[in-house]
């Protein structure tokens, strides 16, 4: 069986790769290497890893790269409310226009798996957890954009939707933006944090889990397609405040307080519901804790 991984040398897909490889799938990655990173190196020798170097935006370079292939994984995206805002037009582009494009090209029979967010669900309602039939109400403009890539792949069919919780941990393309791996960060770095919102919750996802639950999708295909499914640590609706009690528990000076003015300018407020996906035999390997002292670790090396 062969994969394409769109977006496969970002940080989630440097992680996805390996595992696939390892499981013993062919593996075709499509990645622009926008961050000259060297994240897929160790993965070179394997005869069963082809790697085009091209972006999703450019048709040509994507009807090359769908031929014989039985799994789309697109994880190509501007990624992040930030770097989305910096960029709209890019990130329209990327996150929209490219999915249009992969829909027009594919073949009817190649499943598509595509990674949403729980952005999705902007404001919640306190204490009430978003199921996959919560209406969507994403407050930025990268959680707009996924929320429409979603809609279309689902629309088109023979697809499933994960709507992937922020996600931590080490990626040999590391991102230090995410939350839980900024807050680790500046608690390692600086000793504290001046949170603003610090009540506001949203659910969390170790990249690993992220990994196993595209290859739990690809191994139950026939019982999960055309669904949507929330991916997190159910045990990990966490505030911003909580999150920071978390991790002093293994940063013990970690000294954080609420600001009295200001504001997040990340509105997102909501806790969620990952029965949907547990219920079809999938459940996470590592906890929260088990994240933060990875990034512990993982942060010496990067010094």
């Amino acid at each position: 069986m062969q994969i394409l991984v769109t977006g496969g040398a970002g940080y989630v897909g440097s992680v996805l790769t390996p595992q696939l490889l390892a499981e013993g799938y062919r593996v075709r990655v499509l990645d622009n290497f926008l961050f000259g990173q060297t994240s897929l190196l160790h993965c070179c020798s394997n005869p069963n890893l082809e790697i085009i170097r091209g972006d999703v935006r450019n048709e040509e370079t994507l009807k090359r790269a769908l031929v014989g292939v039985d799994f789309i994984i697109h994880l190509a995206a501007i990624v992040g409310a930030t770097l989305c805002d910096r960029d709209p037009w890019a990130a329209y582009e990327t996150n929209v226009d490219a999915v249009n494009s992969l829909l027009l090209l594919r073949d009817r029979d190649q499943g598509i798996i595509f990674p949403c967010t729980n952005s999705g669900y902007g404001i919640g309602e306190a204490g009430v957890y978003c199921t996959e039939e919560t209406p969507l109400r994403p407050v930025s403009l990268y959680g707009k954009l996924k929320v429409q890539a979603e809609a279309k792949i689902l629309n088109n069919g023979k697809a499933v939707s994960l709507r992937l919780a922020t996600v931590f941990g080490a990626s040999p393309r590391m991102r230090l933006d995410l939350l839980v791996n900024d807050f680790v960060l500046r608690a390692m770095r600086d000793g504290y944090i001046v949170l603003y919102q610090a009540d506001f919750k949203r659910n969390y996802i170790h990249i690993e889990d992220v990994a196993s639950a595209f290859l739990h999708c690809i191994k139950h295909w026939n019982k999960m397609k055309n669904q949507i499914y929330n991916v997190g640590l159910s045990e990990a609706n966490l505030s911003k405040w909580e999150l920071c009690q978390e991790i002093k528990k293994q940063i013990p000076d970690f000294y954080f307080v609420e600001a009295e003015v200001g504001e997040d300018p990340d509105k997102r407020n909501y806790i969620v519901s990952n029965a949907k996906l547990e219920a079809t035999g999938w459940g996470p390997a590592y906890s929260l804790q088990d994240g933060i002292a990875e990034l512990i670790k993982a942060y010496q090396v990067l010094g």
